[in-house]
C-alpha cells in the first residue's frame, strides 16, 4: 500500500471521503505558497496536489492559469515544486504532483521520478497523457515507487475506462464534467455515474475533481467518491494582496470543505 492509498483508506475508515487540495507551486511567492500549504493541511486537507507552473495548460481554467502565469513570470522553477512537495510531507499530508507530460519529458522521466521521491512525493497525476501512450513513464514511476494517476471523463469509453482503471495506481481521477478547472454552480449528475462506471471497470479508489468549490459540493461528492478534489476555490483565496487575509481565507475555505467531506454542511439563509 502506498502513502496515497493509505491516506484515502484512512479517511474511509473514519467514515468520510479524503479531502484533496490543489495549489500551484510558487504562487503568489514561495514563502506565501508554503504558508498556504501548511494552512490547508492544518485545516484538514489529507492529500495535496502541487502543480508546477506550465506555459500551455490544457486542464486549467482561468483562475489557475492566471496564478501559474504569475508564478512563471516571477521565475518559479521545478526546484520550487520539489520544495513545495517537501513542505507538504513535513506538514503531515501526502504530496502528489499534477504535471503536464512535456515538463516530465524535459526533465527526463527517470530523473523526474527520482527527484520527486527524494523530495517526498507519493505520486504523479498526468492530465494530458494516457497510460498506453506513455508506457515509459509507467515504468519509470514503478521503478521509483511513485503512484501514477490518470484521468477519465464523462465521455470516456468503456474500453478506455477499463484500460485506465487497470493502469492507474493510487486512484483514478474522475473529471466531473467536460471542460477545464473552475468553480461551478453544481457538480452535476454525470460525476456519480462516472464513478460507478470506473469502479465497475475495476478501479479500487476513485476521486472526483473539477467544479467542486463549496462545502455543499464536497458533501455531495463525498457520498459516492473516495476523494474530493478542490483547486480553483483554494487558489482564488491567494489573489488577496494582504498575505494574512489570503491565509485566513484559504484556511476557512479548507475548513469548510473538510466539514463537507465529513457530512457537516451549514444551512444558509
Amino acid at each position: 500500500m502506498s502513502a496515497l492509498t493509505a491516506a484515502i483508506d484512512a479517511a474511509k475508515a473514519q467514515g468520510r471521503a479524503a479531502l484533496i487540495g490543489y495549489l500551484p507551486s510558487g504562487f503568489p511567492n514561495a514563502a506565501t505558497s508554503h504558508r498556504a500549504l501548511r494552512a490547508i493541511i492544518e485545516a484538514g486537507v489529507d492529500i495535496v496536489e502541487i502543480g508546477p507552473p506550465y506555459t500551455d495548460p490544457v486542464l486549467d481554467g482561468p483562475v489557475i492559469q492566471q496564478a501559474t502565469a504569475a508564478a512563471l513570470a516571477s521565475g518559479v522553477t521545478m526546484a520550487d515544486t520539489y520544495a513545495a512537495v517537501s513542505v507538504v510531507r513535513d506538514a503531515g499530508a501526502v504530496p502528489v504532483v499534477m504535471s503536464y507530460y512535456n515538463l516530465m519529458l524535459q526533465r527526463g522521466l527517470d530523473t523526474f521520478a527520482r527527484e520527486l521521491v527524494d523530495a517526498g512525493a507519493a505520486g504523479v497525476i498526468a492530465p494530458d497523457v494516457t497510460p498506453d501512450a506513455a508506457p515509459e513513464w509507467v515504468e519509470a514511476a514503478d521503478a521509483a515507487g511513485l503512484d501514477h494517476v490518470y484521468l477519465v471523463a464523462p465521455s470516456t469509453t468503456a474500453e478506455r475506462l477499463a484500460l485506465t482503471a487497470q493502469a492507474s495506481s493510487g486512484f483514478v481521477y474522475a473529471a466531473s464534467l467536460m471542460g477545464v478547472t473552475g468553480e461551478r454552480a453544481s457538480v452535476g449528475e454525470a460525476a456519480e455515474r462516472l464513478v460507478a462506471d470506473v469502479r465497475a471497470a475495476g478501479a479500487e479508489r476513485v476521486c472526483v475533481g473539477l467544479g467542486v468549490s463549496t462545502g455543499e459540493h464536497a458533501a455531495q461528492v463525498a457520498r459516492y467518491a473516495d476523494g474530493v478534489i478542490v483547486g480553483t476555490a483554494l487558489v482564488k483565496c491567494l489573489f488577496d494582496e494582504d498575505e494574512d487575509a489570503a491565509i485566513a481565507a484559504i484556511t476557512e475555505k479548507a475548513r469548510e470543505l473538510r466539514r463537507g467531506v465529513e457530512g457537516h454542511v451549514e444551512a444558509h439563509a
